[in-house]
C-alpha cells in the first residue's frame, strides 16, 4: 500500500490483506535502521484476524522517500499525520525499540487518537554507546556488527532459529546493510537524545503492555519494568532467554504477548 505524508511517498505493509479503515486499526512502528519487514508475523496474523494493519517504513527507511526524521517527537507527530492520510480516527500502536519510544510519545501527545499501546524492547532512557554512534556516523559496517551482537540474546548467538539453516544474526546484519547512509545514525542519535519517556509515561491513559526480553542488553528488562511502573495499569510480559531483537529471536512468543492486548 502506498500513501503520501507531507508530500512524500510512504510505503506501508498491510499484512497481506486489503486495508479497511472501518476495522480496528493497528500501526506497527519499527526500530532504528530497520523497516516494516520485522513485523511480518504479527502484521499478517492481526490482518487475518479482523484488524486493519499498517506497518510503515518510516521516512527515509525501506521503500519510503525522503530523509529520516531526527527526533522522537517529530516521528510521533508523523504517525498521527499517517493516521490522517489513512482516515483513521484511532489506532492501537505497537513499537519496538526506537519505535516503542515513538509509540509512547505519540500516546502522550495525541492520547485521544490512541486506543492501546504495546511497547517492545524499551526503557525510560535509551543511551547509545559512543562506539556505535561513531560507527553509524561513519557509515562503518561495524555499526551493523555491534547492533546485531548486542541486540541478539542466546538464540541469536548460538543457533536458536526455528527454521533449519537460518542464521539470525546474519539476517539481522543483512537487513541493516540495506539502510541508506546517515539513516541509522539519525535514528540512534534520536534515541540517545530522547529524555521524555518518564514524562510521556505519566500521560498515557490507554491500556498498555510492555514486552521485554530477559537477556536484553540494549534495553534490560529491569529498566522496562521501571517504565511500566510509571504507566497507569500497564502490564508486563518478559520473554525468557530472549534478547532485544525479540521479533526475530522469539517470534511466536512475541506474537503471543501481543495477543494478550490486541
Amino acid at each position: 500500500m502506498d500513501l503520501s505524508v507531507d508530500g512524500r511517498h510512504v510505503h506501508v505493509a498491510t499484512g497481506g490483506r486489503a486495508f479497511d479503515p472501518d476495522l480496528p486499526a493497528i500501526i506497527f512502528i519499527h526500530g532504528a535502521g530497520l523497516d516494516h519487514t520485522v513485523w511480518a508475523l504479527p502484521a499478517r496474523y492481526f490482518a487475518h484476524h479482523d484488524a486493519a494493519v499498517l506497518a510503515p517504513d518510516l521516512p527515509g527507511h525501506g521503500a519510503s522517500a525522503g530523509g529520516p526524521l531526527t527526533t522522537v517527537a517529530a516521528l510521533a507527530d508523523w504517525i498521527v499525520r499517517l493516521m490522517d492520510e489513512a482516515t483513521l480516527a484511532t489506532a492501537a500502536l505497537v513499537g519496538h525499540s526506537m519505535g516503542a519510544l515513538v509509540a509512547l510519545e505519540t500516546a502522550a501527545r495525541h492520547g485521544e487518537r490512541i486506543r492501546a499501546l504495546a511497547l517492545m524492547g524499551v526503557a525510560p532512557k535509551m543511551p547509545v554507546h559512543p562506539d556505535l554512534l561513531a560507527a553509524a556516523e561513519a557509515n562503518d559496517h561495524q555499526a551493523f556488527e555491534l547492533m546485531t551482537s548486542w541486540g541478539f540474546g542466546p538464540g541469536g548467538h548460538f543457533g536458536g532459529a526455528k527454521v533449519p539453516g537460518a542464521w539470525l544474526m546474519g539476517g539481522g546484519e543483512r537487513l541493516l546493510e540495506k539502510v541508506r547512509p546517515g539513516v541509522l545514525h539519525a535514528d540512534l542519535a534520536a534515541c540517545n537524545a530522547y529524555q521524555g519517556a518518564a514524562e510521556a509515561a505519566a500521560k498515557v491513559a490507554c491500556p498498555t503492555l510492555l514486552v521485554m526480553g530477559s537477556e536484553d542488553k540494549m534495553t534490560p528488562a529491569r529498566a522496562g519494568a521501571k517504565l511500566a511502573a510509571a504507566i497507569a495499569e500497564a502490564r508486563q510480559v518478559t520473554i525468557p532467554a530472549c534478547g532485544h531483537m525479540m521479533l526475530a529471536e522469539k517470534p511466536d512468543e512475541s506474537l503471543d504477548a501481543l495477543r494478550t492486548l490486541l
